[in-house]
């Protein structure tokens, strides 16, 4: 049996009737759908701006000769514009409108070379300091005749040299001022002879004395580096009163602070003046340290104390030789004798009423030498004596 088949018609049968069909549907749907106007390609649209409901109305006409005109409208080039100059156009709410083509023109200098920017500075703005006025300057008080008629200052104010009113309370403002220092206890200085102390600069030999730490608070290291060496070497030397021998001045020797003549000097103040108070017992130990110092008596402390020991009551010192035997039953005073010893002979304790005397003896006795000699004072139950000539007598 033979069947017919089905043929699709070709493209190209219908292609002259479709190429016509879609443009025209295109265009007609971009027409519908936009009813507005795209753009304006006249002169009068350029102008007008949006007002396009009677921009249909709108005409370019010359101006006349004369007239005058609500604004004008330049254009920079004049070849595409000459032929509308002197035309003009009305405007809506504005009035007529001049065109010119030879006012307004952009001239051909650049704007580097046209605008001056010598004016101009950077954003950072750099402020001196006002300077105070020439005439104002110290000893030219008088020459400002206005500050001084009409001062600006308060009246309760003073001048540099006004004198204050502190009258009556000049201990209270130098009490506020004052640094109040804690006294600190003397290294070695036992606080019973603390009132004896009359020298603040002990013998430089005498290491009792010497502080654990340097006080940095009265003297920096580069003060006790920089100062001027002293002239007597950190020596103690005694002051000299009047009618005191130049021996007075000798320094002691080196040896005295060793313990052995530190112990006959506090033997010698135990045994002949515990019974003493503290300044009778200094006065002691300080006519055995004179006797070092004078060249005719012994260089050393011992020497001096148990000089002719051997003389039976004959001797300088009446306990080195009166055949007993020399015990310390009271070690508690021994001690304050110690302290005592060293106190003098590193200097710290110096008393000028007794100054050089090389001799003593008690009030209940009578000796035949004092009748010879300078009385110069009492203390306790001694009398101290010193001689005339500066040596034995």
């Amino acid at each position: 049996m033979h069947r017919r088949g089905w043929k699709r018609p070709s493209a190209a049968a219908g292609g002259k009737h479709r190429s016509i069909f879609s443009p025209l549907v295109v265009g007609l749907g971009i027409w519908i759908g936009f009813p507005t106007v795209t753009a304006f390609q006249d002169m009068t649209s350029l102008v007008s701006g949006l007002e396009a409901n009677a921009r249909w109305n709108s005409y370019i006409e010359k101006s006349v000769a004369g007239s005058t005109q609500a604004a004008e409208m330049p254009f920079a080039v004049s070849a595409s514009t000459g032929a509308m100059s002197g035309a003009g156009v009305d405007l809506p709410g504005v009035g007529t409108v001049s065109f010119t083509s030879k006012s307004g023109v952009v001239g051909e200098t650049p704007d580097e070379d046209r605008i001056v920017r010598t004016g101009k500075g950077g954003r950072l703005v750099q402020i001196a300091p006002v300077a105070p006025p020439k005439n104002f300057n110290a000893g030219s008080i008088f020459e400002r005749t206005s500050s001084l008629l009409r001062p600006s200052m308060d009246s309760d104010l003073k001048l540099a040299f006004a004198k204050p009113k502190i009258k009556g309370k000049e201990v209270e403002i130098a009490a506020a001022f004052h640094v109040r220092e804690d006294k600190k206890p003397q290294a070695g200085i036992s606080p019973m002879l603390a009132k004896l102390i009359n020298n603040e600069t002990p013998d430089v030999l005498a290491t009792a004395y010497a502080p654990a730490e340097p006080d940095y608070a009265k003297a920096s290291p580069f003060e006790a580096l920089l100062q001027d060496e002293q002239a007597d070497g950190g020596r103690f030397i005694p002051p000299m009163g009047k009618g005191d021998h130049s021996w007075l001045q000798n320094p002691l020797p080196a040896a005295v602070f060793s313990q052995p003549e530190q112990a006959c000097l506090a033997n010698a103040i135990y045994f002949e003046a515990r019974s003493e108070s503290l300044r009778g017992q200094a006065a002691v130990a300080q006519v055995v340290l004179n006797r070092v110092r004078n060249p005719t008596y012994p260089s050393s402390i011992c020497g001096v104390v148990y000089q002719n020991d051997n003389w039976f009551n004959r001797c300088q010192f009446s306990f080195a030789c009166d055949g007993r035997k020399d015990r310390v039953t009271e070690p508690s005073r021994y001690k304050i004798a110690k302290d005592i010893a060293m106190a003098v002979t590193a200097g710290k304790i110096f008393l000028p009423e007794v100054g050089s005397s090389t001799h003593y003896y008690a009030s209940y006795v009578n000796p035949g030498w004092a009748r010879a000699m300078h009385k110069m004072t009492k203390i306790g139950l001694h009398i101290f004596y010193r001689t005339y000539g500066g040596g034995w007598s």
